[in-house]
């Protein structure tokens, strides 16, 4: 078993995320090598794929979702992502694999059953054909009218999407064109069919943010611990030899196998990277992972209302978190790099907006 310390593997991580260097492509490359870009903030989104680039193009999220080369849609853990279409099919199906509408705390809480979802999914099945593209309210009336759930009209058309996830995980729906500043949605019917989805989402985030363990994958990104053991680990099972176990520092983790002789010849970074709120690497990691962000700073990461701050990083470290022109730091940063990095900051920013 080949061992590692933290720090190389979160500078492996820094690589392997176009953090450091910013070598990434155009939007669909940076969000498959992420395993999906968190999109609750449009611009947070954007902001995660434009500091992986050298040269952001202004609009090309935008474009990439209007040419459906990426779709916005809820996926793990219930959140807005943006995916690669090709690949969507297979993120949104391990994203529903907990079924947890099948619960009755789920069915008490929300007032409807199973049958209530398959009445609703036929609904907007049927009012999403054509092309159709329809505003949250639109589409909460044309699902009360052909159902006649009036008494469900309220939570479907909460800006939670509660009873639209399932749908969304069914691909029924997706996130279409914004209308103004109200969302819409379009049938997901266009979405491909993925032949292997655990081994596609596996190989996309284990290369992006192994090691790590079948109980972390499933704590922190994917469905937050609510996906069944033995599926999940059937899952990791099914790809043998792709997997291999590595000593992170005493801890065993488990990673592609391919990707093991990297890790080991990888020097720890002294990089120091600003990333915006919501980024994959700290999602993809948790914000529990202590090797990323240290315990007595979580609070200032991980904020009231499911917030993710925008953070400072420091050989791959969470050194502290900025706002607008305000930094807080919690650990040394050399001041030149840290000046550079604003200045860089604000360069993309202006391109990619």
């Amino acid at each position: 078993m080949e061992t590692v310390t933290w720090e190389q593997v979160l500078a492996w991580r820094l690589r392997r995320q176009f953090v450091d260097p910013a070598a990434g492509g155009d939007p669909v490359e940076v969000t498959r090598r992420l395993a999906g870009v968190q999109a609750q903030v449009a611009s947070a989104a954007e902001l995660a794929i434009a500091v992986r680039q050298a040269e952001p193009s202004p609009g090309a999220v935008p474009a990439a979702l209007a040419d459906r080369r990426l779709v916005k849609t809820w996926a793990m853990r219930g959140t807005l992502h943006l995916l690669p279409a090709d690949q969507a099919a297979a993120y949104l199906t391990l994203s529903g694999a907990h079924r947890n509408w099948e619960r009755g705390s789920w069915q008490k809480t929300f007032g409807a059953i199973p049958a209530d979802l398959e009445a609703i999914a036929a609904a907007a099945t049927d009012a999403l054909s054509g092309g159709a593209v329809l505003s949250r309210e639109e589409l909460t009336a044309e699902i009360v009218d052909r159902t006649g759930s009036a008494h469900l009209a309220e939570v479907l058309g909460s800006g939670w999407g509660t009873l639209l996830k399932p749908l969304a995980w069914w691909r029924v729906l997706c996130f279409g064109p914004p209308r103004g500043n109200r969302v819409t949605f379009v049938s997901a019917a266009w979405l491909p069919e993925a032949p292997d989805p655990a081994a596609t989402v596996l190989r996309a985030y284990l290369g992006a943010h192994g090691p790590t363990t079948p109980e972390l994958f499933d704590k922190v990104w994917l469905s937050r611990g609510v996906t069944p053991r033995a599926r999940l680990k059937g899952w990791f099972a099914a790809l043998g030899d792709e997997l291999t176990e590595v000593d992170v520092e005493g801890e065993r983790r488990v990673m592609l196998a391919e990707h093991v002789a990297e890790l080991a010849a990888t020097p720890p970074s002294r990089a120091v990277r600003l990333l915006g709120a919501f980024d994959a690497y700290v999602l993809g990691a948790g914000t529990t992972a202590t090797e990323i962000v240290p315990a007595a700073r979580r609070a200032a990461v991980s904020r009231s209302g499911g917030w993710i701050s925008p953070v400072v990083l420091h050989g791959g470290r969470v050194a502290g978190v900025w706002q607008d022109e305000t930094t807080t730091l919690w650990e040394d940063v050399p001041e030149d790099a840290l000046v550079a990095e604003r200045a860089r900051l604000t360069r993309l920013t202006a391109a990619s907006g």
